[in-house]
Parts: structure tokens; C-alpha cells; sequence
């Protein structure tokens, strides 16, 4: 189920680990959104996060999430 607060953390919330530790959820490329789509998401707000970032990139959704970069969770 969509939840509108979810595009708050993908905005804001920070990978925790890998390549891009420390990057927002939606910085992260594209293709390593796909990588973890192939692998597995994370089980968890994690995983779910990242799928949900995944389709917004893919369906070229990008400017609804980058202006709440900043709000606070």
C-alpha cells in the first residue's frame, strides 16, 4: 500500500550500507536499483523504500520526491 510519507524518507533517508552508503534513496543510479531488484531487496522499510524508488525512476518520477529533499520524517 502507498503511503505519501514514504517519498519523505526515499528523499531523505541515507543508504546505510554498499557503494552508496550515505547517499539519499533517491540519488541512488538506477542501475544499482535494478541490481537489488535481480538480487533481492533488503527485507524490511529498506527493501520497500528501494522498490519504491526503483519504480519511481523508471516511470521518470524523479521531480515529485527531490523537492521534499530536506523535510523532516
Amino acid at each position: 500500500m502507498f503511503e505519501p510519507e514514504n517519498l519523505v524518507k526515499i528523499a531523505n533517508m541515507k543508504m546505510p550500507f554498499g557503494k552508496y552508503q550515505g547517499r539519499a534513496l533517491i540519488e541512488l543510479p538506477e542501475p544499482y536499483l535494478v541490481w537489488f531488484s535481480n538480487q533481492g531487496f533488503p527485507k524490511g522499510q529498506l527493501g520497500e523504500l528501494l522498490q519504491l524508488t526503483l519504480e519511481i525512476k523508471v516511470n521518470g518520477l524523479e521531480k515529485l520526491v527531490t523537492p521534499l529533499i530536506g523535510r523532516q520524517m
